[in-house]
């Protein structure tokens, strides 16, 4: 089971705070650390020094840091043009000497859109289809050919399709919670699935999909990787989990039902029971960036009884 660092950083983090949890996810033997792709806060949150953008931060962290895998759950498609971002990714996956994995989705938050002069379409979903399409065909076309697209929203003629990522093909994430439309599309261009903030139940009806689509699509289904992101509240003892519960604002026994709280050995026993399901990845969220005290115990008492 690889376990992730996935932060929220819109609800309150400058890039230094930021480049100190990257380095210890590192340092504790993490597999990758991931961010949000947000503009705005969310909740009760100040949000204070304000947003960082999601592909300048990865930038900067993938010449700091030298082992752990970087990304996003998830970039928003309503915030670049698919071939912008195209672009910066490879560029990033080039700084990090291939490194980058990209996760992206159509973009939901319409306030933080109003907030800052974004448009927010109304049809998003088969724009991130077209910007999938787009994207990864720009990243396959070989080098010294061209690549053009004439889709509904995107047009592309006669691109050089440069430049091209370190690692030839980036990983690239589809992820939710929709029956029909998600799961093709996962199928088509992912190579993981990620569902967020899902109980066992729904994460097993919904990777149940997205391996069907990936058959009738023509793949095996054990092709993609299967992942769920899941708030972590750990402690050593019942005082400790409380203590981090009330930092983020959270109860504990709804934590417990729909996240990664509690003792070491709850944490590990639930992991497991995502693991039974087909998980073999988790995403920690991690919403007090400062408590590095945090991920240090879920690497030494969480990870290291995780095979």
């Amino acid at each position: 089971m690889d376990l992730r660092i996935f932060t929220e950083p819109q609800q309150g983090a400058s890039y230094e705070t930021l480049l100190k949890v990257a380095k210890a996810t590192e340092d504790l033997g993490f597999d990758a650390f991931f961010r949000s792709d947000h503009y705005l806060r969310m909740g009760d949150a100040d949000g204070l020094p304000g947003p960082t953008d999601a592909w300048i931060t990865l930038a900067g962290l993938a010449r700091e840091t030298r082992r752990i895998r970087l990304g996003t759950l998830m970039t928003a498609g309503t915030f670049r043009l698919p071939g912008v971002l195209a672009i910066q990714v490879a560029q990033v996956d080039q700084m990090s000497g291939g490194r980058v994995e990209l996760g992206l989705g159509a973009g939901w938050f319409e306030e933080e859109h109003k907030a800052y002069g974004i448009p927010f379409p109304k049809e998003k979903f088969g724009r991130l289809e077209e910007q999938l399409a787009i994207i990864t065909g720009l990243w396959a076309t070989a080098t010294g050919e061209e690549f053009s697209y004439d889709g509904t929203y995107y047009q592309l003629e006669n691109s050089p399709a440069l430049p091209k990522p370190a690692q030839g093909k980036v990983p690239v994430l589809v992820g939710g919670h929709g029956a029909t439309r998600t799961p093709r599309l996962a199928a088509q261009y992912a190579d993981e699935f990620n569902i967020p903030f899902a109980s066992l139940e729904d994460s097993a009806r919904q990777f149940g999909r997205v391996r069907a689509a990936a058959e009738a699509a023509g793949r095996k289904g054990d092709e993609l990787v299967y992942s769920n992101a899941l708030v972590a509240c750990v402690g050593r003892d019942d005082a400790e989990v409380a203590r981090r519960a009330a930092a983020i604002g959270r109860e504990v026994d709804e934590l417990k039902a729909n996240g990664l709280a509690g003792s070491p050995a709850e944490v590990v026993d639930k992991i497991g029971r995502y693991a039974a399901i087909g998980a073999s990845r988790v995403y920690l969220q991690m919403l007090d960036l400062d408590d590095l005290d945090h991920l240090e115990l879920i690497s030494t008492q969480v990870q290291s009884q995780l095979g």
